[in-house]
């Protein structure tokens, strides 16, 4: 492919696809990632979901308006006018069905977080990706904060013996538990040990969440969620000689840009930055999680 790659795009109900625009087609932005730019886009929404439907208006203009690029009227044409796609719907629930539909062109999609809300539809997105040949990445943006990165690449305190994760875990009805704000912390979580948890304990209460996640080599993982106005993210990383604080607002460069830096590469052809195995761990763990939520009992994954 060529430098110049026409970017399509789909679910117009999330802060992310101004931002990401803004990054690919704005030269001028300080953080402008170069590579290709959206020029098609499908609106969507999800009548049943408040914060997808209540915004997909205002996208849409944004992007047509300020942006210039195309609204179209169906998931299909945006396949049949782009070489690559970000599927951007803020409701994980339809995203199996939207690949669905444009999985078949065998075009590169990035699927913003989550992939799927459940194992049983992260798996079929799996295999509609091998069936007709169409590279699927997927992750939130908070995996590659540099914040995170710095910390993860820098090994002078030894290997890495655990982390305990943090940030805000509000619950909405149409997405199952931690699906909605709890991933973010989960993929800072897998960002730092990587695959092979087995098992997961979650607690939780009106204001809080605690889950610990277990992993095969006998390292753990806490994940605190809070519902009572710190919305911040963040991570201690704790190494053999030592521990390291995350703070993902150090630097200057937002994570989105970062998150586009692999994005763009995947479209190229260069390879998906996560391995889809651990995506689909990702998802498992949450699903677990949220079944130790209800139950209190530890869940295998």
């Amino acid at each position: 492919m060529t430098d110049a790659l026409k970017i399509g795009m789909i679910g117009l109900d999330t802060s992310h696809v101004t931002a990401f625009t803004q990054l690919l087609n704005d030269p001028n932005h300080k953080y402008h990632v170069p590579g290709g730019r959206v020029v098609v886009a499908y609106p969507g929404g999800s009548p049943d979901f408040e914060l997808s439907i209540s915004r997909v208006q205002g996208f849409t203009d944004q992007l047509r308006d300020e942006y210039g690029v195309q609204i179209v009227d169906s998931i299909e044409a945006v396949a049949e006018q782009s070489d690559a796609i970000l599927l951007e719907s803020v409701d994980g629930r339809v995203h199996l069905d939207q690949f669905s539909k444009i999985a078949p062109y065998g075009k590169p999609v990035f699927i913003d977080k989550p992939l799927a809300v459940s194992s049983d539809h992260a798996r079929q997105i799996g295999e509609l990706a091998a069936k007709h040949g169409a590279p699927v990445m997927s992750t939130s943006a908070l995996r590659f904060a540099e914040g995170l990165t710095q910390v993860l690449a820098d090994g002078e305190k030894g290997a890495i013996i655990g982390v305990d994760a943090f940030g805000p875990m509000s619950i909405q009805p149409t997405q199952p538990g931690y699906f909605w704000y709890g991933i973010h912390t989960v993929e800072m979580v897998f960002a730092t040990l990587g695959q092979n948890c087995v098992d997961v304990t979650a607690t939780a209460n009106e204001d809080h969440d605690v889950i610990v996640g277990r992993w095969a080599d006998g390292r753990f993982a806490t994940l605190r969620g809070n519902r009572k106005g710190n919305n911040s993210f963040g991570a201690v990383v704790h190494r053999e000689k030592g521990s390291q604080f995350v703070d993902v607002y150090s630097n200057p460069k937002p994570y989105y840009a970062s998150l586009l830096e692999r994005i763009v590469p995947f479209f190229q052809g260069k390879g998906a930055a996560i391995d889809f195995a651990e995506t689909a761990q990702v998802i498992r763990f949450i699903e677990a999680a949220n079944e130790s939520r209800g139950t209190g009992k530890t869940v295998a994954l």
